[in-house]
């Protein structure tokens, strides 16, 4: 198989959207100062980087990340190209079997830099949002820092989305990553009381993938969540 990481890397230099806190990290503890191990210390935002939205980023409800079923940040998915698009449009789906990878990823920037937040990125329309809502979509994820476009302040997509129970992951890295279908991972930690969650996502290319078939996340992973 072929796996590829689309996370951002987490450094301090790693760009935020405007406004939010900056990752941070210290040694609390050296060996060479005489410690008994080496520990980290970081402090961050949970939208730095590679993240997913959990329902109560955009609307006011107690819906902590770390309670959210796990089924939406593991299985089929599609990687669509759209690189130059102004916007994400509902059009963009035609042809496209949504009940097949029912996990979206829209690659709409030519380059990720981590390090640089991007200008006018592409954001999804309402009617793209509604669309995949509609179509039976578990998860759109985006290379872009948000699902809507940068400045909205009603953050139509978010609310479409989180209305019609689809999961949201953004700052994903695309590059290099070629149009078809794959297996997800992204899941995010277990935050008892937080909005949204960082992850370390990943796309799959299983090898029957490669034989002509479509994703199968049977036999690749073995889960069960807690109570």
């Amino acid at each position: 198989m072929i796996i590829h990481d689309i996370s951002q890397p987490l450094a301090p230099s790693t760009a935020a959207y405007p406004g939010d806190p900056l990752f941070r990290q210290r040694w609390a503890m050296r060996r060479e100062r005489g410690d008994p191990v080496n520990l980290t210390e970081i402090t961050m935002g949970v939208h730095n980087g590679t993240h997913v939205d959990g329902p109560g980023h955009a609307h006011d409800v107690e819906a902590p990340i770390g309670f959210e079923p796990l089924q939406p940040y593991i299985g089929p998915a599609r990687v669509v190209h759209l690189v130059g698009a102004a916007a994400l449009d509902a059009g963009l789906l035609d042809g496209i079997d949504v009940r097949r990878t029912p996990r979206i990823l829209f690659r709409s920037r030519q380059h990720v830099d981590a390090r640089t937040f991007p200008k006018d990125f592409a954001g999804l329309t309402p009617a793209l949002a509604r669309r995949l809502v509609e179509m039976g979509a578990v998860l759109v994820g985006t290379d872009a820092p948000s699902v809507d476009p940068e400045g909205s302040e009603q953050l139509e997509a978010h609310r479409i989305l989180v209305e019609g129970r689809v999961a949201i992951l953004e700052n994903a890295v695309l590059d290099g990553v070629p149009e078809g279908e794959y297996v997800l991972v992204a899941l995010p930690l277990r935050l008892t009381e937080a909005d949204s969650s960082p992850v370390r996502a990943v796309l799959i290319q299983p090898d029957s993938v490669a034989d002509g078939a479509g994703p199968d996340v049977g036999g690749l992973v073995d889960f069960r969540t807690g109570a």
